[in-house]
């Protein structure tokens, strides 16, 4: 089983993704220097209490979320399977908006 301090950094990288943010955006909206993210993200530190909820409000995530351990591929998969679903139903209906838009924009006649 993976040791705290690694499935903490996989997690913190892991978000810090999702939200776009390079390592030194994140420090910065951490108030943390970029080299100390960069010593997180590779597990050799392990933050206070204190840095670990500002960087999950910078985040905007629940603090156990830094802590979770990742599920079973199948569990992945399936996540990535929903994710994707939502996505393509979502572009379908803003290209279907965007149609009808440009139609009732046509002049008639």
């Amino acid at each position: 089983m993976a040791r705290l301090r690694e499935i903490f950094a996989n997690n913190l990288k892991e978000n810090r993704k999702k939200c776009g943010f390079s390592q030194e955006k994140l420090a910065e909206m951490a108030e943390v220097s970029t080299h100390y993210i960069a010593m997180i993200e590779l597990a050799r530190n392990f933050p206070t209490s204190e840095i670990i909820e500002r960087l999950a409000a910078v985040l905007d995530i629940e603090i156990y979320e830094l802590f979770v351990v990742s599920h079973s591929p199948k569990e992945e998969l399936e996540k990535l399977r929903r994710t994707l679903v939502t996505e393509i139903r979502q572009m379908v209906e803003e290209a279907v908006e965007t149609a009808f838009a440009k139609r009732d924009k046509k002049p008639k006649g």
